[in-house]
């Protein structure tokens, strides 16, 4: 047998196998898996870990709040293995530290250990103050939709109620996470108390405050079993109305009960308005000088919906569409309008659809290119060999855990370029064997990919080399960027591989009518000779 090196041995073993059809069959398969099941997003989601740490201290001042409570348990925070930054902010009556990691670190982790690093020194806060409250933010918090329900009829107080149960309905969806809703008026009991009657009857205003509070209570009491059932007993109930809460008993006087209507009005409204939310619909205020129609501002009220981590935010938005829709006509009065003002997984799944076109045209434009100056069969090479290159790397970026988003796939289309070379050199090496020799196609396929076997692995690493150590940059820019150096790199490895394995089946099927073998003409080049495999021919 003659000496042949790594790429030879591996072009004679997929060269005339069943199997390599089967490769690159399964390889754009996988591919086409790996696209439709990679989470989309617009930008990477990087990791950076932040928690706020929430000190309450009723009844201080900002200034009370930063000396007695923020100031002291500030440093120890800091000693947390991983911290980066450190901001604090002081408001009457609350401290609020915010403790950024450094990028990369485990959200978990980190969260855990400030837990425990606050509780460790819970001692060095002063009485009075309240139990620190420690909550993660992570970039799933950022809510991917927005839907905003807006009425001719209705007031705030009435779509802030109907937003709710909306909101209730939408929890439900599988991969939502964090539902809020913005503007509108919540419902609100508001009892007043009335001074003169407290003191005839013998009360204060804290006594009336804990009977609600006790009224406003359910408790389980036990159980018993009976006819083949168990039945639980619960004794008390919420307060849902105006009038469970004027039957509310407070005190007793003259050996009878004194219930909060004798003392108190109680009103059934809404609450104080902080803020509102306005659908405007209507031409603005230039083009209503030209036409004169006013606009128009309706009550609104807006549901953000935010997705778990690791979600497929695309698929999120589409489930929540859908839920909207069924809610029409049941829980949505027909009179209520329904505007999808914000949509993260569309725009998403609109960018990345428009990347993966680029990419399409890319690949066609350099088999287009390579079919004008090589040849028709030289493109159909190319035409297969780009397609399963980026297929297996879509698959390396879905099982490390890479989203498709603007950088991923710029990574690939980047790649096209260079990932091309390895089938370029191959076809054009072999197409010079066919041309210049008389040996037999099939053994002059392996020799010319035996020939340029090392030159192209080591003008692969090459690149490789000056490509992955973007991948180790740190700080921000680094978990951002780090799909261009480890998708390109992936991708110049599986071309280096599918051109050992994929183009010297195809070049030699597609090729092998220009060989010279048996025809009697004279090559090209005299000085190659004929050049024997042991096992493949004599």
């Amino acid at each position: 047998m003659a000496n042949l090196g790594f790429a030879g041995k591996i072009a004679r073993a997929f060269i005339n196998s069943k199997l390599t059809p089967l490769i690159v069959g399964a390889s754009l398969l996988l591919g086409l898996f790996a696209v439709k099941m990679t989470p989309r997003e617009e930008e990477p989601q990087i990791v950076v870990p932040m928690v706020d740490i929430y000190l309450p201290m009723p009844g201080s001042t900002p200034q009370e709040v930063q000396e007695r409570v923020v100031k002291p348990l500030r440093p120890n925070c800091g000693r947390s293995r991983g911290v980066e930054y450190l901001y604090s902010m002081s408001r009457p009556g609350m401290g609020i530290i915010t403790v950024r990691f450094l990028v990369g670190q485990p959200m978990e982790e980190s969260l855990v250990k400030l837990y425990n690093k606050v509780m460790s020194n819970r001692g060095v806060l002063p009485p009075g103050a309240g139990e620190p409250l420690v909550v993660p933010k992570s970039i799933d918090d950022v809510p991917i939709m927005a839907l905003t329900l807006w009425s001719e009829r209705y007031d705030h107080g009435t779509l802030r109620t109907l937003a709710r149960e909306v909101a209730d309905e939408l929890k439900k969806s599988e991969n939502s996470a964090e539902v809020e809703i913005k503007g509108g008026l919540p419902r609100q009991l508001r009892v007043t108390l009335d001074a003169p009657r407290l003191a005839g009857y013998g009360l204060s205003p804290l006594q009336v405050a804990g009977a609600l509070q006790k009224g406003n209570a359910s408790l389980p009491s036990g159980s018993f079993s009976g006819a083949d059932k168990e039945t639980t007993v619960v004794t008390g109930g919420f307060l849902d109305s105006a009038d469970a809460v004027e039957r509310t008993v407070v005190g007793v006087y003259g050996n009878k009960p004194v219930y909060l209507s004798d003392v108190a009005q109680i009103q059934d409204g809404v609450q104080e308005p902080e803020d509102y939310v306005f659908m405007g619909m209507g031409p603005g205020a230039a083009h209503k000088k030209l036409t004169g129609k006013p606009r128009q501002d309706y009550a609104a009220v807006t549901i953000s919906v935010a997705k778990r981590k690791g979600a497929n935010a695309t698929w999120v938005a589409e489930d929540l569409v859908r839920k909207v829709e069924s809610l029409k006509g049941k829980v949505i009065p027909s009179d209520v309008q329904v505007t999808i003002t914000r949509n993260y997984g569309e725009t998403a799944k609109e960018k990345n659809n428009e990347l993966l076109f680029h990419m399409f045209l890319a690949a066609i434009s350099v088999t287009i290119l390579i079919a004008v100056f090589m040849g028709w069969r030289a493109g159909a090479v190319a035409a297969i060999a780009i397609p399963v290159t980026l297929a297996l790397t879509m698959l390396i970026f879905y099982l490390i855990g890479y989203t498709l988003n603007r950088i991923t796939l710029f990574a690939l289309i980047f790649s096209i370029g260079i990932l091309v070379d390895d089938a370029i050199v191959v076809v054009e090496n072999i197409h010079r064997y066919f041309t210049t020799t008389v040996m037999k196609p099939l053994d002059a396929a392996i020799k010319a990919v035996d020939e340029i076997g090392n030159p192209t692995m080591l003008a692969t690493f090459a690149v490789i080399a000056s490509i992955l150590p973007m991948g180790f940059v740190g700080g921000l820019m680094g978990p951002y960027m780090r799909p261009i150096p480890v998708g390109a790199s992936m991708a110049m490895l599986f071309s280096m591989l599918i051109a050992f394995i994929v183009t010297p089946y195809f070049a030699f099927r597609f090729t092998k009518g220009e060989s010279h073998h048996g025809s009697g003409e004279a090559p090209e080049d005299s000085r190659l000779t004929a050049f024997t495999v042991s096992g493949w021919g004599a």
